[in-house]
């Protein structure tokens, strides 16, 4: 217990507050003075620190207040036995723990210091003057501290801060350490980061490993002359990374169930509407067999409701959709089929360079709108929880960069069946612009924090009235400070940096699996961008960007199914790349040919279809302890609620007896 009340009192949250300029005569009424007083009254340990222009304020939790405000929340916790309940500190050994041994998990780590921090408020019975930089103001009664300081802009942000120790750890054996190739310490990732990264970071550790068979396939056709056999190559590798992607699919399925059951993690991470009512429903009443009755009498009104709800929010959301549909249609479509066509018909390559340069500025300018309307769209959206929001929003913006990715591609090889053309722009798409991305990726954000010390220094140069004189900043926390935080480029409220990076793979795997038969050598390209990914992803999260919020999540959510959605359209477009191909060169008559083909076509969506029957998503080790914890779950539920029922009954008979006597 020591050992690990020992490794979660490091410093973990910082608040940014307003650096004091002027002495205030009563130290008591100081606004820092005060926020200090309260967040040690509630148990956090709290240090000061002096920055170059601001204060900060770091905090630690012992376990003792971490767990007094998991039993606030009513936080669930796996127990041994199998079971999600209500976390009780003086029942901490009936908790199981997470994989480096600690009590808590980051994300529920973070939850209680959120609830620690904005749980502070005036409890006296008058309002509270303070005063900051000559300033007064009231803190009210029953008003938040926390929230009435940023109103106030004495509070600037508050964000998660790194563990040095751990952090340099995972920078040796993670971000540095490329002979690993594609292995990760995943459990020390889940542990520092949270569910969501770790599961991310599992997915593309195992795609990239995944990648090396279709690589090799693919330098083995582009290489080696086969002769007599060369009709039969292509058809052979399109088959067969059309049945690579399959297993993979379900397979990552696998891993990923694995990987929850190893953390602990329940599937089941939003709770549904229905659901929270029953629990409110069984709560509020004292007796079991009281809320039987009630739930028996009241099924059939609250069936109506929640039908009621469940058909308006997918009507909601089949508007939304159709919205986002008809504009891609109707707006996207004829630009980028324009863009398209001048790209065939200019011949100067020149042009078609500064042709390019506005179109990817404009497409720039497009998504970020259509972005803004997706995530405007999504609150109008009946959603139970914050896990479909983001997945709602994701297929709506994926819908806008699949159409600005593919769209001029399909123009080449269907329409125009250029396949010069088309292998050019898949080189200029995989090599290009996934270089500059990773250079842009990991570039700016380095940009972005010495553009805001130089801002720094020069305002405290201001302030001082010297332009000479060297500004060191020293502290490590204003540093972290001053780093940007790992936020999408859209829908920040709703997802994190991982939409980009998510978005990034989806659009690669598109691209290498739809038109792998134009060109084959793209999985080799892929796999070694992967492989750097790997480690520029995390370096990017280790020493560039803030500790990013921890989000709960089970799965890589909607991507998986763009994944799936992605091997369907793959299966379409390769069958009509090698009709037109071999028909385009007079080798392969189109009558049989076309015949052949489509047969393929058939099988391999019947495959695609039918694999999941063959290959479980879950392993027997995992089905297996789920089983059984699920059956001692059952037993200790059935042996309490029969103790409560015969007890209410024993009670409910001396009741009677003694009313019985008082009549008689």
């Amino acid at each position: 217990m020591n050992r690990i009340e020992e490794e979660q009192t490091a410093f973990e949250i910082a608040v940014v507050v307003t650096k004091r300029n002027v002495e205030e005569e009563n130290e008591d009424c100081n606004c820092g003075e005060v926020l200090v007083d309260e967040f040690t009254k509630v148990g956090l340990i709290v240090e000061r620190v002096q920055g170059v222009a601001d204060e900060f304020i770091k905090l630690a939790a012992p376990l003792e207040t971490l767990g007094r405000a998991a039993a606030e929340l009513k936080l669930k916790k796996r127990t041994h036995i199998g079971m999600d309940l209500q976390f009780e500190l003086e029942e901490a050994d009936a908790f199981v723990r997470q994989p480096d041994g600690s009590l808590f998990s980051w994300f529920e780590r973070f939850h209680c210091y959120n609830h620690l921090i904005y749980g502070i408020v005036n409890k006296s019975k008058s309002a509270v003057t303070l005063k900051n930089d000559g300033q007064e103001f009231c803190w009210e009664v029953d008003e938040n501290l926390v929230q009435k300081l940023k109103s106030v802009d004495f509070i600037k942000q508050v964000f998660p801060l790194h563990d040095e120790m751990k952090r340099k750890k995972l920078l040796k054996n993670w971000a540095l350490n490329w002979w690993d190739i594609t292995d990760q310490p995943i459990d020390e990732i889940y542990s520092y980061f949270g569910a969501k990264i770790a599961i991310y970071f599992a997915f593309l550790g195992m795609y990239t490993r995944w990648m090396f068979f279709p690589a090799a396939f693919a330098i083995t056709v582009q290489l080696i002359d086969f002769g007599s056999l060369q009709l039969l190559v292509l058809p052979i590798f399109f088959i067969g990374i059309i049945l690579w992607a399959v297993m993979f699919s379900q397979f990552w399925k696998r891993k990923n169930s694995a990987l929850l059951a190893k953390w602990q993690i329940s599937y089941s991470v939003g709770v549904e509407p229905g659901y929270k009512l029953l629990c409110m429903e069984w709560g509020s009443l004292q007796s079991p067999v009281k809320a039987l009755r009630k739930w028996g009498a009241d099924k059939t009104n609250e069936k109506e409701v929640y039908q009621r709800n469940e058909w308006f929010g997918h009507l909601l959301r089949f508007r939304n959709d159709a919205i986002v549909i008809m504009s891609i249609i109707f707006l996207q479509l004829p630009f980028e089929l324009a863009y398209a066509h001048l790209y065939e018909v200019i011949g100067s390559d020149v042009m078609k360079f500064g042709l390019t340069a506005v179109y990817l500025f404009a497409i720039q300018h497009f998504t970020r709108i259509g972005g803004k309307i997706s995530v405007k769209l999504i609150e109008y959206e009946n959603n139970e929880t914050a896990e479909k929001r983001a997945d709602s929003l994701v297929y709506k913006v994926f819908g806008l960069y699949f159409m600005q990715t593919y769209i001029g591609v399909f123009y080449h090889a269907l329409l125009h069946r250029n396949f010069l053309t088309l292998r050019q722009v898949l080189i200029q798409r995989l090599l290009i612009s996934e270089v500059l991305e990773n250079l842009l990726e990991n570039s700016l954000p380095y940009l972005k924090y010495s553009y805001k010390k130089y801002g720094v220094r020069k305002k405290k140069r201001r302030e001082k009235g010297s332009s000479t004189g060297k500004i060191q900043f020293s502290s490590r926390v204003e540093k972290e400070y001053l780093k940007p935080s790992y936020t999408a480029s859209i829908g920040e409220e709703l997802e994190d940096g991982l939409f980009d990076d998510c978005l990034e793979l989806a659009l690669q795997f598109g691209m290498i699996m739809m038109f792998a038969c134009a060109f084959p050598l793209a999985f080799a390209f892929a796999t070694l961008n992967n492989i750097t990914e790997i480690r520029t992803d995390a370096l990017k999260l280790l020493a560039m960007l803030k500790r990013p919020v921890p989000r709960a999540a089970t799965t890589i959510g909607a991507w998986l199914n763009i994944f799936q959605f992605l091997i369907v359209m793959s299966i379409c477009t390769n069958c009509a790349f090698l009709v037109w191909l071999y028909d385009h060169e007079g080798k392969w008559s189109l009558e049989p040919g076309l015949a052949i083909i489509l047969v393929i076509e058939h099988i391999l969506l019947l495959i695609k279809f039918g694999f999941s029957r063959f290959v479980p998503e879950e392993p027997a080790w995992v089905r297996a302890n789920r089983v059984k914890n699920a059956t001692q779950a059952q037993d200790v539920c059935s042996k309490q609620l029969l103790r409560t029922i015969s007890g209410g009954r024993r009670m409910f008979g001396e009741v009677k007896e003694r009313s019985e006597k008082n009549d008689l």
